[in-house]
């Protein structure tokens, strides 16, 4: 009846639904490449049927067209191909700036529930992308999953952080980062050409990257509303309680009421933090610098890069069917993120992301000597396998889950929707500028293009044991402390980024 530090089954309720919204992301981002040649020789197809000029000029061109675009070579398909896997990014990039307006528009509870809509017409005209122009629909079903997944990967840890009790935040805030790679592993799997992957099957394949949606639309009336949003943005002391004694049980929440009290109080000092305003104020400033470099790190570590090496190492190490190796890869990443779900509250933030970006960059290491000598040395292949097998299990300790939630750890309630925002637009946008880009690079450095990664990973390594505090067991104010022990002079309030005295002044002006 004290501590309320249980887990209910309302609680895990909720964390269930809201994370079907990271499943369903991580299914989207990773079934797209199985199918990757079918659903070129559909697009072939499609715009040989659709160029009934080029008969008309040459009566032999549509024929010639037809079967340049059956194996995937014209120009053509191959830039709607591309459009159809960035497109992905670019509408996450756009509605990660959104987060905040939709999860304080309703609540956080009906924020996912309305960006749902998104997420099932995006998996009907993909599943649905045979009765018409294949290319068009595909790529229009990509640009509005992208745009629901930016908004589920911001909404998604606001809520599971903000409903989650001390004791197991970070826990509770890695499920996100597990939801995604088991996403990402169901795609692979049935995306194999026996299942779903498979000329009959694929639009199929692609639509059911909504289905979690249906799931989620189902289960989220369910789910009670953050009890911080209740208090602190509405000021509905009474139901903010009755969300905690529906999440915790029957407890004295006295101790939450009043941790959320002092956080309105503050909140009420200050006019609401928007995106613009966070980014000019001085008060945010460290904390800002610090959630977005977790996320860079996250995805300029090379993750992608060794998802993109693998099949090829894996072919050439002498596997007949690379793809079921690829499939390892991910069962790694889900197995590996369990092992960040049990330790994060233990060893702590801080310490599983210096393990494991200084294990990513010791792998490194030993991924661009394997490059390098695999061809002298046939048993370099395997110790590239095993290189990629650590590469991807230090990334999934640390690197890859704790960035979606430390944001919600780093900022009180007024600033937080705004910092997941730029946040997450930071991820958005760095991921898809390392696809637009690895291809360059990988071109111009060869097998030295881990160095690069390596770099990259000290640099990050350094800051994160120089910049990132613990936060592990710590209240939010008491997380928001440890930033401002480090200003120096720091004016006691701030408004948007303007010391008081600046605005005492220009209102006496």
């Amino acid at each position: 009846m004290e501590s309320g530090k249980e887990l209910t089954g309302t609680l895990a309720l909720a964390v269930f639904t809201a994370a079907l919204g990271s499943l369903q992301f991580g299914y989207s981002m990773g079934v797209i490449n199985a199918p990757q040649r079918i659903i070129e020789r559909h697009y072939g197809r499609s715009l040989a049927v659709l160029s009934p000029e080029a008969a008309v000029l040459s009566p032999n061109r549509t024929a010639d067209m037809f079967q340049e675009e059956e194996s995937g070579t014209h120009s053509s398909v191959v830039m709607y191909w591309s459009l159809s896997v960035a497109i992905f990014s670019v509408g996450g990039m756009v509605s990660s700036f959104l987060v905040g307006f939709v999860g304080d528009l309703r609540g956080r509870v009906k924020g996912m529930l309305m960006v749902n809509v998104l997420a099932v017409a995006a998996g009907l005209l993909m599943g649905l992308c045979k009765m018409w122009k294949p290319h068009v629909m595909v790529i229009t079903g990509r640009a509005i999953m992208g745009f629901y997944c930016g908004l589920s990967s911001g909404l998604v840890p606001m809520y599971i952080g903000e409903i989650a009790p001390k004791a197991y935040r970070g826990a509770l805030g890695t499920l996100h980062q597990l939801a995604i790679v088991i996403g990402i592993l169901i795609s692979q799997v049935i995306g194999l050409d026996f299942i779903l992957g498979n000329d009959d099957m694929w639009p199929l394949l692609l639509g059911l990257s909504g289905a979690p949606a249906v799931l989620q639309s189902l289960l989220l009336p369910l789910c009670p509303e953050s009890p911080r949003y209740l208090y602190i943005l509405l000021g509905k002391e009474r139901e903010a309680q009755e969300s905690l004694y529906r999440l915790k049980g029957a407890y004295d929440a006295s101790a939450d009421l009043e941790e959320m009290r002092r956080e309105k109080e503050d909140a009420d000092k200050e006019p609401r933090v928007s995106i613009l305003s966070l980014i000019c104020s001085s008060v945010y400033r460290r904390q800002l610098f610090v959630a977005l470099m977790m996320h860079l790190s996250q995805q300029l570590s090379g993750i992608n890069a060794i998802f993109y090496y693998s099949t090829a190492i894996f072919a050439q190490a002498g596997i007949s069917q690379p793809v079921y190796a690829t499939i390892g890869v991910g069962v790694i990443n889900t197995i590996f993120t369990l092992v960040s779900v049990a330790l994060v509250d233990r060893a702590g933030r801080r310490t599983l992301t210096l393990v494991g970006l200084g294990g990513m960059c010791c792998c490194a290491i030993a991924m661009t000597v394997g490059l390098k000598f695999q061809e002298e040395y046939s048993w370099m292949s395997y110790f590239s396998m095993a290189a990629i097998f650590l590469f991807v299990s230090f990334f999934e300790i640390g690197p890859g889950p704790i960035p979606w939630f430390i944001v919600a750890e780093l900022f009180s309630q007024g600033p937080r929707p705004a910092a997941i925002a730029l946040a997450g637009c930071c991820n958005w946008t760095s991921n898809f500028l390392v696809g637009m880009t690895f291809s360059y690079i990988q071109a111009w450095l060869g097998p030295y293009v881990f160095i690069l990664f390596a770099a990259l990973l000290f640099g990050f390594t350094l800051f994160t044991y120089l910049r990132m505090p613990e936060t592990k067991g710590k209240a939010f104010e008491e997380i928001a402390a440890i930033f401002q022990k480090g200003r120096k002079k720091a004016p006691r309030y701030a408004i948007d980024g303007v010391e008081l005295q600046q605005l005492k002044a220009a209102t006496h002006a």
